[in-house]
């Protein structure tokens, strides 16, 4: 095994995680940045209208396995429903999901990122996501506010998913790496573990579930691969193992 020049690293139940969910929070919180509502339009309404869109959404995202981004379906909601907001497509995504749940870090994270930063180790984040890159960015800006990651990449703004080796090529070109100079870690066997070793780059499965409740992207049935990969269930556990890596 040898030590990587970079680490890529899953979002969702791998860096943060999300406790106490309550969209209705989120959508209760954008009601109060309306700003033209002709048709008398309840909070109730546009809870309801937008449970429809995003239901949707997800379908398609489930079934094709391609990325629809929520401002889309921030748009037809507002528009189906005649209502105008004084915020930027970021900034509905941000409001949303900040009042829907302020999101936490996964245990240690923080401080496996520290000694990445401090060893030299390059990072950088991949995310299956229908929330843009810019408000994934916030997020993690915000919770772990020592990061150094290079870039980070939303399925959102690709419409590729993982597994789709699409976006850890484009990584890689970001990166200006060959694909076995990287690790990439994560929370799911079928999009993490797979995806990765498609793209010839080496798996780390993150499998803590100390915390929360795994999406149901991250907590997959998949086959145990039959290929080698690392299999870790703290961040501890990887700075550990490198400091034996040469």
């Amino acid at each position: 095994m040898t030590k990587p020049e970079m680490i890529i690293f899953d979002n969702g139940h791998t860096l943060l995680y999300e406790p106490d969910w309550d969209s209705g929070r989120g959508n209760r919180e954008l009601f109060k940045y309306i700003t033209a509502n002709p048709n008398g339009v309840t909070v109730e309404d546009f809870q309801r209208t937008v449970s429809e869109v995003f239901e949707k959404i997800q379908q398609i995202r489930e079934s094709h396995n391609c990325e629809i981004c929520a401002r889309v379906g921030n748009r037809t909601t507002a528009e189906l429903l005649g209502l105008e907001f004084s915020l930027s497509p970021a900034e509905w995504e941000i409001v949303f999901w900040s009042a829907a749940t302020p999101g936490a870090v996964m245990p240690y994270a923080d401080k496996m990122l520290d000694f990445l930063n401090e060893n030299r180790i390059r990072t950088a984040v991949i995310s299956n996501l229908v929330w843009s890159g810019e408000a994934l960015a916030e997020r993690i800006n915000r919770l772990l506010p020592n990061n150094r990651f290079e870039f980070i990449i939303a399925s959102s703004d690709y419409m590729y998913r993982k597994p789709s080796r699409v976006l850890f090529d484009i990584a890689l070109k970001k990166a200006g790496l060959p694909a076995d100079r990287v690790w990439y870690c994560g929370n799911s066997i079928a999009a993490d573990v797979y995806g990765a070793h498609g793209a010839g780059i080496y798996p780390v499965h993150y499998d803590d579930r100390s915390v929360g409740v795994p999406s149901s992207s991250g907590a997959d049935n998949s086959a145990p691969p039959d290929f080698d990969y690392l299999h870790i269930h703290d961040w501890r556990e990887l700075i550990d193992i490198l400091k034996k890596t040469a």
